[in-house]
Order: structure tokens, then sequence, then C-alpha cells
């Protein structure tokens, strides 16, 4: 994920870590969805990240990282205690169920120790 690069642009200090494209999505809701381990690392570290930036569909890093599978994203994003493992897109789907719904065992795994499920 292009680490080098992330961090030169970071260092400059004139970088909006929470930029979107048209879709609304962040560069930390792409290094999630794609799996880049570092670059999510390097977002995370700046200390500016909004780790629930939500793009047009409702959808935040971490839900797109359970979506597909990444499972050292996930545990990056649950680490800081700032996401919201229940927060729902436009269609109602959570970061658990998605991660369901996608057959990522190790990911549903982690989300279910922090989902609040009811008794």
């Amino acid at each position: 994920g292009h680490e080098a690069v992330v961090k030169l642009l970071l260092n400059t200090g004139k970088v909006d870590v929470d930029s979107k494209d048209q879709y609304g999505r962040t560069p930390l809701l792409w290094a999630a969805k794609n799996g880049h381990e570092e670059v999510t690392k390097l977002l995370l570290n700046t200390g500016n990240v909004d780790v629930e930036s939500k793009d047009q569909y409702g959808r935040t890093p971490l839900l797109w990282a359970a979506r597909s599978g990444h499972e050292v994203v996930v545990k990056l994003l649950l680490s800081t205690g700032k996401v919201d493992v229940d927060s729902k897109d436009r269609n109602g789907q959570t970061p658990l169920s998605w991660a369901a719904k996608s057959e990522h065992e190790a990911v549903l795994k982690l989300i279910r120790s922090h989902v609040n499920l009811p008794q």
C-alpha cells in the first residue's frame, strides 16, 4: 500500500487525512477496504483520522475491512476503542453481518468479542 509515499505526505503536515472522494471514501476507508495494514497504521498514528467516517452508503472503515476479511486491519481499528461495531450502513448491515455474509470466520470471531449482543 505505498507506505513510503503516504509517510512522506503525512510528514508534510499539509494533508487532510479525512479528505473524501466522490463516494465519500477517506484514505483510511480505502486502506481498510483494501487490507493495507501499514497505511492503516500510519493514518491511525496521526491521531487526527476519523475512524467512524462513512461513505455514501453509510459504510465505515471497520465495515469495509470486515466485509473484505482483513483481519489485521479489523484488529487495528478495534484497538483504537473509537469504532462503533454496531454501526449500520444504509441497508441495515453491520460489520458483524458483513463478516458473516462473506464467511470470514477469524474476522467474525474478532468482531463478536466487541459487539453488544442482546441478552
